[in-house]
Parts: structure tokens; C-alpha cells; sequence
């Protein structure tokens, strides 16, 4: 298994190099760089390998979750934590944080008040994780130190 892994891996790394090759120079139009050949090559190959990392990444999540013994209540229990931080996150957004005529008339982006409060929602999470994640860490030190 590890030489097929090893010879893909080289395999890919070749075709990349050679697909550098094919790119388009520095004064091409950015238009025309991007319906370029070499571009459209270079977008393929990173589609693959990241479809390639998805489906790996799930086959062997799942594998382990379903053999390990109460795994698969540990990751329900983790779905759920992370909905939970979601729907915290989502009621904490209010939407109306910037305006939709603002956002068309200064920087010409189409938007909707559902579309800021989404984003708002996705900003608020990333705070909530990281505050829980530097909680989590500080609590293990803590626990370390007084040996508890």
C-alpha cells in the first residue's frame, strides 16, 4: 500500500511539473490566463487530490469511529457540541450589522440580510471555538499543576 501511495504521489508530483510549463505568461490578460490550458490542468489536478484527501479522510474516519468502541457516541457527541456552538453562533448574529444598499451602492456586491447574518454566524463560531478551544487548553494546565 505504501509504494502504490509513494509511486501516485510521484506520479502527480511529475504531472504538476510538467503542467508548469504550460502556463500562461505575466501579460497575458487575466481573462484569457484563466481560460488557459496549463490553468485549467493545474485547477483539475487540484480537484483530484483534494477529492482524493475528502474521500480518504472520510473511509478512514469512519473506519475507526465504527471499530473503536464508543466511538461513534464520542463523534455524535462531538456533532452535536458543534451544532450547539452553530446555533449559539447563528442567534448571536444579528444581520443587520452592515447595509444591503451600502454593500451594493459602494462596493457593487449583491447581498441579502440572511447572506450578512450567515456570515455573522460563521464569525461568531470562529470566536466561540477559539475562546472554548484556549478554555480547554487552559483548563488541562491548571488540572497538570495542581495534579488533580
Amino acid at each position: 500500500m505504501y509504494k502504490i501511495v509513494k509511486i501516485g504521489l510521484i506520479v502527480i508530483s511529475v504531472i504538476g511539473f510538467i503542467l508548469l510549463f504550460f502556463m500562461p505568461d505575466g501579460d497575458m490578460p487575466d481573462a484569457e490566463q484563466m481560460e488557459s490550458g496549463g490553468i485549467s490542468a493545474m485547477f483539475m489536478l487540484a480537484y483530484i487530490l483534494l477529492a482524493v484527501a475528502v474521500a480518504a479522510t472520510l473511509i478512514f474516519g469512519l473506519k475507526n469511529m465504527v471499530a473503536t468502541p464508543g466511538g461513534l457516541k464520542k463523534s455524535l457527541m462531538g456533532i452535536v457540541g458543534l451544532l450547539v456552538v452553530l446555533g449559539i453562533a447563528y442567534g448571536l448574529a444579528s444581520g443587520t450589522d452592515v447595509s444591503v444598499d451600502d454593500m451594493f451602492e459602494k462596493n457593487k456586491i449583491v447581498t441579502t440580510e440572511s447572506t450578512i447574518r450567515s456570515v455573522g454566524a460563521g464569525i461568531n463560531m470562529f470566536g466561540l471555538l477559539l475562546v472554548i478551544a484556549v478554555g480547554v487548553i487552559a483548563w488541562g494546565a491548571i488540572k497538570k499543576v495542581t495534579g488533580k
